[in-house]
């Protein structure tokens, strides 16, 4: 099992907690992301939002792709997973910048490819915003053009979308046997979404749920998988899979309790609300979300990676069972917490 976490770059989790002690800043990222590589975590998830998702619109927000350039000269060991939008980036032009922070980073670069959901943030930006299945057009083009860009010496393409001519980029990203590319990782759970991530991406990251439903998810998209194979007539590497969880790791059950309580609180006129509207509106979902299951971002609380530490490691031994090979937590406050959780789930595990 691989252990990560999501870089709070919102300056929390909780859409109902001003103050989470860990601010929207350069100096807090990292400080974080170089004492979670000495206590065992292997990849951070940088989300990139232009707006504060959690906080709201107006509280700060860190941009993802020039935070991730800055941790890559600071840190040795992380893998640094980068969210992108593809409407919000030209895709060889991205696919340049994605190369040289690999450079920087010697091979840790990672990217998080997210179809978009905030039609107001996009308004406010200035960015396309497609319907559901032209998002899903749109990033399969895109990804076709920065992975022919990645391994082309030059690369021409024409689409819908995108047209480029005899693009050269040099240099490319670090390649090793096991890694022939940055690892590409995406979610969804529509149709459209699952069968884009299954012919062309690496990793399959879903929201937060049980293993008993993330089993067979993972025994979907493997199907998938071998279905793509066959349909493109070529050998691709396995799909990884990991879970979005929001952890809670106390001594007592009740202590548990009174922490969830805490968390959960969130109410109609918070700060974060209309952006829950906005995503649900946005979004194709397998199963309806609950105010309280937004109120921690991506279902995180389903996954139940809460309880004792003899508890949430007995959870995470039934995802790695159930075929998980990444955990992607959020916590808060995240240093003191995942402290915590390296402690007494990471090292009791080893």
């Amino acid at each position: 099992m691989k252990y990560g976490y999501w870089l709070p770059v919102f300056g929390g989790w909780l859409r109902n907690v001003d103050d989470e002690q860990m601010t929207a800043s350069w100096d807090y990222i990292k400080r974080l992301a170089q004492r979670s590589e000495e206590i065992g975590y292997d990849i951070t998830l940088i989300a990139e939002l232009l707006l504060n998702d959690i906080k709201g619109i107006r509280a700060p927000s860190l941009d993802a792709w020039s935070t991730a350039a800055a941790l890559a000269a600071v840190t040795e060991r992380l893998e640094l997973m980068v969210a992108v939008r593809p409407s919000f980036h030209p895709p060889a032009i991205l696919a340049k910048q994605a190369a040289n922070i690999d450079r920087i980073a010697n091979g840790r670069l990672a990217l998080n490819v997210v179809s978009a959901w905030w039609k107001d943030e996009a308004r406010r930006f200035g960015a396309a915003f497609d319907e559901h299945d032209d998002r899903y057009a749109r990033t399969k083009e895109w990804l076709d053009v920065v992975d022919g860009a990645w391994s082309q010496p030059s690369f021409s393409y024409h689409g819908k979308f995108y047209r480029h001519d005899d693009i050269v980029l040099e240099p490319k990203p670090v390649t090793r046997p096991e890694r022939p590319r940055p690892t590409i990782y995406a979610g969804g759970e529509s149709e459209t979404a699952k069968t884009l991530i299954a012919r062309q991406c690496d990793a399959y990251v879903m929201h937060g749920d049980p293993p008993e439903r993330i089993a067979p998810k993972i025994a979907d998209m493997r199907a998938r998988r071998e279905q793509a194979c066959e349909a493109l007539g070529v050998d691709l590497p396995p799909l990884q899979f990991g879970v979005a969880a929001y952890t809670i790791v106390r001594q007592t059950e009740a202590e548990v309790a009174e922490e969830i309580a805490r968390i959960t609180n969130v109410a109609e006129g918070s700060p974060g609300y209309g952006n829950y509207q906005d995503w649900i509106a946005n979004t194709k979902l397998e199963q309806q979300v609950s105010l309280q299951d937004y109120s921690v971002s991506n279902r995180g609380l389903r996954a139940g990676l809460v309880g004792t530490p003899e508890q949430v490691a007995e959870r995470v031994a039934e995802f790695a069972d159930a075929g998980v090979d990444l955990l992607l937590l959020q916590c808060s406050p995240q240093l003191e917490e995942m402290e915590r959780f390296a402690d007494e789930v990471i090292t009791a595990r080893v």
